[in-house]
């Protein structure tokens, strides 16, 4: 009896071919080209759009305080929930900041952070317990806490507002300083995604998360702390929020009751439109980070490419419905290949 000879086996890429064909394959870098493509034609447009002091400082300031904002939504995504709070937060920390200053003259300015970024916990946290404890879906609770949150600004300032001429100069200095041209809030917002990304990535906590997304059942079968991890994901994403309301008045210095109006939905959207799909479970804060800074990024060069405002919302929105519809078709598709996967196995 002749033996079947055996096929040949398929010879095993290297760690440097693996991580290219990653690099190719993933939703990120499709967004950075994205936004490198945007950034190319406004530069074309207008040469100071990159190559002069301001243009490459907003570059990389402006999307700053909305990347540490979609870091947390993102994370709220992933247990497939949402956090409409997060521009109210923001808001109510911002302003809280300025009267910190106002009304106890020479506190530290750490004090000032560690005191937005507690508030900002404490209401994520009054969002995740009502949706974890008294299972009320998040679209609800947060709707009503977006509300709540920016009427107790708009009472507690009224017409008033907090100015620059308020603030100490120390403080306004880390909104506006730079670190071998690096803007300092740019360089504080990378180091919070990294921190994010690797707690994510690395710890069993941060895994849980996107377990909880992709089978909210079957994590609570497998005994996984979902209730737990629920609330913990709110209470980031009010303390990112927070964070980023402290950082808010150092870079703009005014503030009103007003500010981080329409946040909320710039979060979500930097999220989607970074992978982050609205389905929980999928997505990277790499991703939202990014797409944080291709939305305001596309802000601010539709204008200069001679778009019409209302055709500059069609194009933000259409990016948004386009990273959905994305999100649905690769679903559509990893499950059509597992389903060929099964059966061939059989």
């Amino acid at each position: 009896m002749t033996a079947t000879a055996a096929p040949p086996a398929k010879p095993t890429p290297s760690p440097a071919t693996r991580a290219v064909s990653h690099l190719f394959k993933a939703r990120e870098t499709a967004i950075v080209i994205a936004l490198l493509l945007v950034v190319i034609a406004a530069t074309l447009r207008n040469p100071n759009f990159l190559f002069s002091a301001d243009g490459f400082r907003d570059l990389l300031l402006t999307p700053s305080l909305l990347l540490l904002v979609a870091v947390g939504q993102a994370i709220v995504i992933f247990t497939r929930n949402i956090d409409l709070s997060v521009g109210s937060v923001l808001g109510l920390t911002a302003y809280l900041t300025g009267r910190l200053f106002i009304d106890v003259p020479g506190i530290p300015i750490i004090a000032v952070f560690l005191a937005g970024i507690i508030i900002g916990g404490m209401l994520g946290l009054v969002n995740g317990a009502l949706i974890a404890l008294a299972k009320v879906p998040a679209l609800v609770i947060t709707l009503g806490t977006l509300y709540i949150y920016r009427g107790v600004n708009v009472a507690w300032a009224g017409s008033d507002r907090i100015n620059a001429s308020d603030l100490p100069a120390a403080f306004r200095g880390l909104g506006t300083g730079q670190i071998l041209y690096i803007p300092i809030l740019t360089i504080v917002a990378v180091v919070v995604l990294v921190i994010a990304a690797w707690v994510l990535r690395n710890l069993r906590s941060g895994r849980e998360f996107y377990a909880i997304g992709s089978d909210p059942a079957a994590a609570h079968l497998y005994g996984l702390p979902v209730t737990r991890r629920i609330i913990t994901a709110f209470v980031v994403s009010g303390a990112l929020s927070g964070f980023a309301g402290v950082l808010y008045a150092a870079r703009y210095g005014t503030v009103s009751s007003a500010a981080g109006t329409g946040w909320e939905f710039q979060a979500i959207g930097a999220a989607v439109i970074g992978g982050v799909a609205i389905s929980g479970g999928v997505g990277t804060v790499w991703g939202a980070a990014i797409g944080a800074y291709l939305l305001l990024t596309i802000n601010r060069a539709l204008p200069i490419l001679g778009i019409q405002d209302f055709w500059q919302r069609a194009v933000l929105g259409a990016l948004i419905i386009g990273a959905i519809v994305l999100d649905r078709v690769l679903a559509l598709r990893q499950s059509r290949k597992l389903l060929e996967i099964r059966e061939e196995g059989r």
